[in-house]
């Protein structure tokens, strides 16, 4: 009898175990350059994946590439399927709509922008009306998902809304498409200056249909704007206690409409916050960098899939000062994410490449006024597969004697990483990868 309970002690702790270990282990990452030729020149980069067909699209200048992932460990094929519209332009911007399909390529002309969209991962385009009217000239963003059945619009010819956001001097607007992207409705203005004179992120919209436009500045608060009426009034909620810093702030919505918002503290920290009402209150306001002392951060991408999963990528360094300070900041800058499993109550931290700096030395964030520190520009992308893995898109200027140590080469070559092992975003598919 004595053997017995020792043996069902022993089993009961080695599943306890395993349990526990499941629970903890951090996510890893494989990191992947395209060949020569792609995407060499890639500050800014979008990224997004097709869950219909497994497809990965990249986008970064006038470039736009398909990136097919196979195997395990797994390998990747870089293809260029830049649509014929291409041209000079300021700010390229890509979106796919990971459940239609749909991959919609946009690059800011002055006061709209150039855009075509794409059903087939880029074989082929269809050209686009860019921009809705009036348009603003700076910090285009073109998001999507599901209407909300509040006040269902006239004429919906596409299954999924359309918005196409961009920043004027005086106000930020928002127009919304109902034929997938093909044209746009009349702007309307979401925030003035009376509210918010930050630069603002990428829309995201939730399964219930509302849209979210993060702001880095708003009265000094870092703050998500929303509208739960398919674009027809929107709503500045700003975090309490929150502090603006240099970055472009990054929003990520839940399958069950929890609202994750990851920004650049002025502290120079990463933060995170979660809202369960659509961001009228907030909670787990949390520092995500304090695991492995991260002291200044730039480009926030956040991500979410389950209620209680989302991760946050950035750019991070646990070199403190100024980290703009192009003669005396000489931090070395490492791609991280961090996970939460619990809602935001934790975070589980990881350096994507530890053994590969992104950029040593400093980053600049004030735009065209920087030297040749800003090599990465101004932000960075995330997404998740159909499977949950979390993928980052990102520019890295670290390469070659960079990389063990000498000068930074100031590149921008175009680089994904993509989750390899752990749990991913998706509790259904733990164990899977």
């Amino acid at each position: 009898m004595e053997t017995k309970r020792l043996g069902y002690t022993l089993l009961l702790l080695t599943l306890f175990t395993g349990l526990l270990m499941a629970q903890t282990t951090a996510p890893t990452y494989q990191i992947f350059v395209p060949p020569a030729g792609i995407a060499a020149d890639a500050g800014e980069p979008s990224i997004g994946a097709d869950w219909k067909t497994g497809k990965v699209m990249f986008q970064a200048e006038l470039e736009t590439d398909r990136v097919t992932f196979s195997g395990n460990p797994a390998s990747a094929t870089w293809e260029n399927v830049s649509p014929v519209t291409s041209a000079a332009s300021l700010d390229p911007i890509l979106f796919t709509d990971s459940t239609t399909g749909r991959t919609l390529v946009s690059e800011l002309a002055g006061v709209c922008s150039l855009s075509s969209f794409s059903d087939n991962d880029g074989t082929s385009y269809t050209p686009a009306v860019g921009c809705g009217v009036p348009a603003g000239v700076d910090h285009q963003t073109i998001g999507g998902g599901p209407f909300a059945p509040t006040v269902v619009p006239l004429g919906v010819g596409y299954s999924h809304a359309v918005y196409y956001c961009s920043q004027g001097i005086v106000d930020a607007s928002c127009a919304l498409s109902v034929n997938g992207g093909l044209t746009y409705g009349v702007a309307v203005p979401i925030y003035t200056l009376v509210d918010c004179d930050g630069l603002h992120g990428h829309i995201k919209v939730g399964s219930d249909g509302t849209a979210y436009v993060p702001n880095k500045n708003c009265n000094g608060a870092a703050a998500v704007v929303s509208s739960s009426n398919n674009g027809i009034t929107w709503t500045v909620h700003p975090i309490p206690g929150s502090t603006s810093g240099d970055s472009d702030p990054s929003v990520a919505v839940a399958s069950d409409n929890t609202v994750y918002f990851g920004w650049h503290g002025a502290n120079g920290h990463p933060m995170v916050a979660v809202s369960h009402d659509h961001g009228a209150t907030w909670s787990n306001v949390t520092d995500v960098g304090t695991a492995l002392g991260i002291q200044n951060v730039a480009f926030p991408a956040m991500v979410a899939g389950d209620g209680s999963r989302a991760a946050l990528a950035f750019l991070g360094t646990p070199t403190g000062g100024d980290a703009q300070d192009t003669a005396n900041f000489t931090g070395v800058w490492h791609l991280y994410i961090a996970h939460t499993f619990d809602g935001g109550a934790t975070w589980t931290l990881v350096d994507a490449a530890p053994n590969d700096p992104v950029q040593r030395g400093s980053i600049c964030l004030a735009g065209t006024t920087c030297g040749n520190d800003r090599n990465l520009l101004d932000f960075i992308d995330a997404t998740v597969d159909q499977q949950g893995r979390v993928l980052v898109g990102f520019a890295d200027g670290c390469i070659g004697a960079c990389v063990t140590g000498g000068v930074n080469s100031f590149t921008a070559q175009g680089t994904i990483a993509r989750e390899a092992t752990g749990k991913g975003v998706f509790a259904a598919f733990d164990g899977t990868f």
